[in-house]
């Protein structure tokens, strides 16, 4: 864990940089519009290993904030805001459920709640008609919702790996760098 306030704010400052680049990258490669904010968030796991919860949710609050103002793809800040900016800080504390089957239900509901909220925000902020959010009708709806799910299990996954990768490859690294 660093000690250093200077090489805390460093360490944010760069992953914040990351995180509202590859959004701003959105605007210019239009396929992207969640990939991006998924990878964008996954930047906060450095934050989150080397200095902690709280500096996690700064990050994503500062990267919130520069991706309303300067992100040309608003769904992709949408997407980040809504779910992939906070999910890699809430994932740690998520974790900690030590009942599987209750911390699966917690992340799903999590990522439902998100889903909907961020659906309802596309349409309402974005005016984004809800034939492209449910391009098959209505009756289709429960089985995008069981896709999405799917999904967002690999994500959680994935995310699992990324962290491991991370503790055992990338924070040797970081901690001499922003020593």
């Amino acid at each position: 864990m660093l000690r250093s306030k200077t090489s805390k704010v460093a360490l944010c400052g760069v992953i914040a940089a990351l995180s509202v680049t590859l959004l701003f990258l959105t605007g210019i490669v239009p396929v992207a519009t969640i990939a991006m904010p998924a990878v964008a968030g996954c930047f906060l796991i450095a934050v989150v290993a080397e200095i902690g919860l709280r500096y996690g949710v700064a990050v994503y609050a500062a990267v919130c904030v520069l991706s309303v103002l300067l992100v040309p793809d608003r769904e992709a800040a949408l997407f980040y805001i809504v779910f992939f900016g906070y999910y890699p800080v809430l994932y740690g504390v998520l974790s900690r459920i030590r009942n599987r089957v209750l911390c699966w239900v917690a992340k799903l509901l999590v990522f439902n709640v998100a889903a909907v909220v961020e659906a309802l925000l596309a349409v309402w902020l974005l005016a984004i008609p809800m034939e492209e959010i449910v391009p098959f009708g209505w009756p289709f709806l429960p089985v995008l919702l069981l896709l999405m799910n799917a999904v967002f299990v690999l994500y959680d996954l994935s995310m699992n790996g990324l962290i491991v990768f991370y503790i055992r490859r990338l924070h040797p690294f970081v901690h001499r760098y922003f020593k």
